[in-house]
């Protein structure tokens, strides 16, 4: 029983649904849910480090319970979207309500959908992979799959890595960065691919080609369907979702850098290069997200798996919270400057 506490990711579509459902002020719940509520809850609730006996650890590997949760947001992300955007192109919005739905449905595209897709770009299975890659469409951010796991777990906490932030950059300043540079880095990925492989740039295996035409087909069909407000809407609430997952980016891994060796190489990711936090509620609600320190240290560990260790680098609030400070940045810097130590800094 105590497993299903995991079903807490869940509430973010929930209020999502009694927004779209009630509309009007109803469809700020989400928000306000997400960015006041949860982190009212961090500051009151105590942190959990604890870790798992070998018995519990061998338990939470072979639970499918823990898979499971992950795949119900496949129907849970799409019936959401298909309902409001159907809901954005039947009925006539006032501009606050469309703005309160643009928020409500990037945050759950951000949640449950690039979460969970991160969770599953790092399965070994095809499948789940699949899946994974299906929950970035509507964010407009399939490119991350190959970004993250060639990219970014290679050369985080480095000045190569265009997904960590340097010491007093702004989160403003690190979403152009980061997306940008994380576009292109994923194309010069993929073409180093291809050449090793050797194949074309019109190779079946050229995935950002087919992410491409996936993602304007989506867009196409929405126009087409719909019409251009609700393609505006789909536009929006992509942008609102990939730049939650770009301010997560920024506080993972904000002004930490691995020093390098003699040999000119940067030393091995491990559990000091990454921003943990044990903060309960953001832990539940961000499928261990949290615990990226260990989530780094070793990145097939799945999420129900990963833990606390004592000389990783700790947040003073949970994610949430930290994600609200961060769009403050005076507040941020006054905050986190002083905690990133002096010989990691990144500049």
């Amino acid at each position: 029983m105590k497993n299903l506490k995991y079903l807490a990711a869940l509430t973010i579509p929930i209020t999502a649904i009694i927004g779209l459902y009630y509309k009007g002020a109803w469809t700020y719940l989400t928000p306000l849910y997400a960015f006041v509520f949860i982190p009212i809850l961090e500051l009151i609730l105590p942190q959990d480090n604890s870790g798992f006996s070998k018995e519990d650890i061998e338990k939470r590997r072979t639970n499918i319970f823990f898979d499971w949760v992950l795949y119900l947001n496949l129907p849970i992300i799409f019936g959401l979207l298909i309902w409001v955007l159907l809901e954005v192109s039947s009925s006539t919005l006032e501009t606050y309500e469309f703005m309160g739905f643009v928020f409500t449905t990037g945050i759950v595209l951000g949640t449950n959908g690039i979460n969970v897709a991160h969770e599953l770009g790092h399965r070994q299975t095809s499948k789940t992979r699949y899946f994974g890659k299906a929950l970035l469409l509507p964010s407009l951010y399939m490119h991350f799959y190959i970004e993250h796991n060639h990219g970014h777990h290679l050369h985080a906490a480095t000045n190569e890595d265009p997904a960590t932030a340097k010491y007093n950059q702004s989160v403003y300043s690190f979403w152009l960065t980061s997306v940008f540079r994380q576009y292109f880095n994923a194309w010069r990925i993929q073409m180093k691919l291809l050449k090793n492989n050797t194949k074309g740039f019109f190779s079946l295996k050229n995935d950002m080609f087919w992410y491409l035409i996936l993602q304007l087909s989506y867009l196409i069909i929405i126009y087409t369907l719909l019409g251009k407000t609700v393609l505006f809407f789909a536009i929006f609430s992509a942008l609102t979702g990939f730049l939650l997952l770009e301010t997560v980016n920024y506080i993972e891994h904000y002004g930490l850098l691995r020093l390098k060796k003699e040999s000119g190489r940067y030393e091995r990711v491990n559990e000091i290069h990454s921003w943990n936090s044990n903060h309960i509620v953001g832990r539940l609600v961000l499928y261990e997200l949290t615990r990226h320190s260990d989530h780094h240290f070793k990145s097939t560990k799945k999420y129900q798996l990963l833990e606390c260790h004592d000389q990783s680098p700790q947040l003073p609030f949970g994610y949430p919270t930290s994600m609200v400070l961060a769009l403050i940045p005076p507040l941020w810097f006054y905050i986190m400057n002083k905690r990133v130590p002096s010989e990691m800094i990144l500049k």
